[in-house]
């Protein structure tokens, strides 16, 4: 017995997020039936990120036991050939028999990608939140700062979530914004990118749902510390789409 390594990526428009369901496809249930149907044995996957329904990702992980002999660097061409074309591994390789990728230590990188212009492109709706009030970058950054380090991030999670503990801390958030193309100097693509230990229930949209109203002048960006200090759900702004999201990286520290 051996236990295999997936870096997986997915397009999560399709799916309903990573943990498999009784009514949906999820991309956990799509890897157990490809692997058991490839190797003819039951294989259940272990999921290092449980992302939601239309969140993407570039490189979740995940392991599986096996028996097989097949070279661990070949799983990744072999599922590819049989995986649909949203869903790819990008590298296959073997680790401890115990190696957990929800035990062990690391951090996360999230990328929220947000389109702000007057008009939508179809090419950007899909993976991108369109916003079209007008946006004031140094006020979503001065407000991102407020969310660096530890806190209880209670106000930043959906309800309903089964974590033991809300304190989280974020390592930083990066705001960039680069123009599409050089039709419309107005029409801007916004990306941002929060690394932290670990992210409670929907906490990286909420997040970003509050900047947004931050840079649209909602809300200022010392009301970041109220609400962090409210500890209720009610006090941060809107829950932003998921199809703005993508997962990035994760970073083991063993």
């Amino acid at each position: 017995m051996k236990r295999i390594r997936l870096i997986v990526a997915y397009d999560g428009t399709n799916y309903s997020g990573w943990q498999k369901q009784d009514n949906a496809l999820a991309i956990e249930q799509l890897l157990n039936e490809t692997l058991s149907k490839l190797l003819n044995e039951e294989i259940e996957v272990i999921g290092a990120s449980r992302t939601d329904a239309g969140v993407h990702a570039l490189a979740n992980v995940a392991v599986f036991d096996t028996n097989s002999k097949i070279p661990a660097d070949k799983f990744s061409y072999m599922l590819n050939q049989w995986l649909p074309k949203d869903v790819r591994i990008r590298k296959s390789d073997e680790v401890d028999p115990d190696w957990h990728p929800r035990a062990v230590k690391s951090d996360k990188t999230y990328e929220y990608k947000i389109f702000n212009a007057r008009h939508e492109i179809p090419l950007l709706m899909k993976d991108s939140y369109f916003v079209y009030l007008k946006m004031d970058m140094e006020k979503m950054r001065q407000g991102a700062k407020y969310l660096e380090g530890e806190h209880d991030f209670t106000s930043f999670a959906s309800r309903g979530g089964s974590a033991k503990s809300t304190v989280r801390s974020i390592n930083s958030i990066e705001i960039k914004e680069e123009a599409v193309d050089d039709l419309n100097e107005q029409e801007r693509l916004i990306r941002i990118r929060i690394n932290g230990n670990g992210f409670l229930y929907n906490m990286v949209r909420i997040i970003v749902g509050t900047l947004v109203q931050v840079a649209t002048g909602l809300r200022e960006p010392e009301d970041i510390v109220k609400i962090l200090e409210e500890k209720d759900r009610d006090a941060a702004g809107p829950t932003a789409p998921a199809k703005g999201l993508t997962l990035i990286k994760l970073n083991y520290h063993d």
